[in-house]
C-alpha cells in the first residue's frame, strides 16, 4: 500500500503524516460515519458542541455535518492536514479547523458537549510490543491527553472513543477516577469488531472499572523497571482497522 510506513513508530511522526497528507485524499480508520450512525445518534444532539480530536483526512466531520451536526471543531497536529481539510470543507461555514496537540488543547474548561476520537489514540499505541504491557512513555501520554479531554468537557459531556481495542484492554486507560466520568461501551462492524465508548463527565464509575484503576497502577508500577523492545518490524499495526 503507497501509504504505509516502513516502521511503526512513523506513525507517532507529525512528517510521515505530512507527507502522506500531501496526497492520500481520505481515510477512514474503523469505517464511515454510516457505520457509526446509530451509535452517534444515541449520545449527540444536533445543537451539540463537536470536537474532534485527530481529525485526518476522514469524512466523518463532513458527513456528520451533512446529517445535522454544524458545531464541529476539528483539531489535529498536521498542519498540512488541517490546510488541506480546511480548503475541502470550506463550504462548512460553521466548521473550524485547528493545529493543535491533543496532550495541550488550547480551550477553556468545559468548552464542549462532545469529543471525539476516532483511532486517533490507536495511533499513538501502535509502536507498543503487547496490549498486555503499556510504556510507561505511552501511558503517560495517554494520560496527559485523557486529562485534557476531561478538562474540556461540559458537565455530562460525553468523550467517544472509537478503537479496535477491546475493553479488557482499553477500560483500563480510561478508568481514573480523576477524570470524573463513567464508562459504557458497545461495539460495531461485520467480521472484524470494534469498540465504541462513552464516558460520562460528571457521572461515577461502576465498581468494576474503579477496580481496574487499582490494577492498571499496580500493574504499571510492576513494569516500570522493564525496558521495552522496540518493533522495527514493518508489519502493519494498522492495517487491520480498515472497515
Amino acid at each position: 500500500m503507497e501509504h504505509l510506513p516502513d516502521k511503526n513508530s512513523q506513525y507517532n511522526d507529525v512528517v510521515y503524516w505530512d507527507e502522506r497528507y500531501k496526497t492520500e485524499q481520505s481515510y477512514d480508520w474503523l469505517g464511515s460515519f454510516s457505520k457509526l450512525q446509530h451509535l452517534l445518534e444515541k449520545v449527540i444532539k444536533k445543537d451539540d458542541s463537536i470536537l474532534m480530536l485527530g481529525c485526518g483526512n476522514s469524512s466523518l466531520s463532513g458527513d456528520m455535518y451533512d446529517a445535522g451536526y454544524h458545531n464541529i471543531t476539528n483539531i489535529d497536529y498536521s498542519s498540512v492536514c488541517i490546510e488541506t481539510m480546511s480548503a475541502r470543507y470550506s463550504r462548512c461555514t460553521s466548521m473550524t479547523w485547528q493545529t493543535m496537540d491533543v496532550r495541550e488543547l488550547s480551550f477553556c474548561d468545559a468548552s464542549f458537549d462532545v469529543i471525539i476520537e476516532k483511532a486517533t489514540l490507536d495511533a499513538i499505541m501502535v509502536d507498543e510490543k503487547t496490549p498486555w504491557e503499556v510504556s510507561e512513555e505511552t501511558a503517560n501520554f495517554i494520560h496527559q491527553a485523557l486529562t485534557e479531554i476531561s478538562r474540556c468537557l461540559k458537565p455530562k459531556g460525553r468523550f467517544i472513543s472509537i478503537t479496535f481495542a477491546q475493553p479488557f484492554f482499553r477500560k483500563r486507560l480510561y478508568a481514573r477516577s480523576q477524570y470524573g466520568w463513567s464508562i459504557q461501551h458497545s461495539s460495531y462492524g461485520d467480521g472484524f469488531e470494534y469498540f465504541f465508548y462513552v464516558m460520562t463527565k460528571g457521572e461515577s464509575l461502576k465498581p468494576e472499572d474503579a477496580a481496574l484503576e487499582k490494577s492498571f497502577t499496580e500493574d504499571s508500577t510492576a513494569t516500570q523497571s522493564v525496558t521495552a523492545t522496540e518493533n522495527e518490524g514493518k508489519e502493519d499495526f494498522l492495517s487491520n482497522i480498515d472497515l
